[in-house]
């Protein structure tokens, strides 16, 4: 399990970050450890996707749908 620390330093980018993707949906909320985040490695890889989604234009309301269920990302890849 990674700190957030860690998962910001191996995503390049910083903590804040982190945490307003989780206040807004776009990332889950973490397990806690003694109050603190916890981050299983496959946070890097959705942290990937959400850079991706947002170099490419999409906003933030798309992103949440693009990393939920199934049936969402396919309306957005027909859009």
């Amino acid at each position: 399990m990674l700190t957030i620390g860690e998962v910001a330093a191996r995503a390049g980018v910083n903590p804040s970050h982190i945490r307003y993707y989780e206040d807004v949906g776009v990332l889950p909320e973490p397990e806690r450890v003694s109050g603190q985040r916890r981050y299983d490695e496959a946070i890097l890889q959705r942290l990937s996707v959400i850079d991706v989604a947002q170099r490419a234009g999409m906003s933030l309301d798309e992103i949440r749908d693009l990393t939920g269920p199934g049936e969402q990302l396919r309306d957005i890849a027909d859009r």
